[in-house]
């Protein structure tokens, strides 16, 4: 089991920048697939970003080239940052570990979750 803390959360301006990281400890971080999901109330939790232990990094198409996703495997750490920020953007940020095989953009193959960090986006 790995357990997962966000931080780097809080209120920014539309067409600001924000970076989430997601401290991890526990078991091996460095060969664990991870991702960044949001939610807002009364909406299912949605994909926002990950990135394979091997390389590589996915999106979804709302976040494509405004969020990066990244880790440190030397700091147990990833992050995400965030930039051109959008009021829809406004949600409670999750990191997680993947522990069940499938898809990266199925929040159902996580199987570790931080407690999530609020990010607000004012117009």
């Amino acid at each position: 089991q790995v357990q997962l803390v966000e931080s780097g959360g809080g209120l920014v301006q539309a067409g600001g920048s924000l970076r989430l990281s997601c401290a991890a400890s526990g078991r091996a971080f460095s060969r664990t697939d991870m991702g960044w999901f949001r939610q807002t109330p009364g909406k299912e939790r949605e994909f926002v970003a990950a990135m394979p232990w091997i390389g590589g990094a996915l999106y979804a198409d709302s976040v494509k080239g405004r969020f990066t996703i990244s880790r440190d495997n030397a700091k147990n750490t990833a992050y995400l940052q965030m930039s051109s920020l959008k009021p829809e953007d406004t949600a409670i940020y999750y990191c997680a570990v993947q522990g069940r095989s499938g898809s990266l953009y199925s929040p159902g193959v996580y199987t570790s979750w931080g407690q999530g960090t609020q990010v607000t986006v004012s117009s």
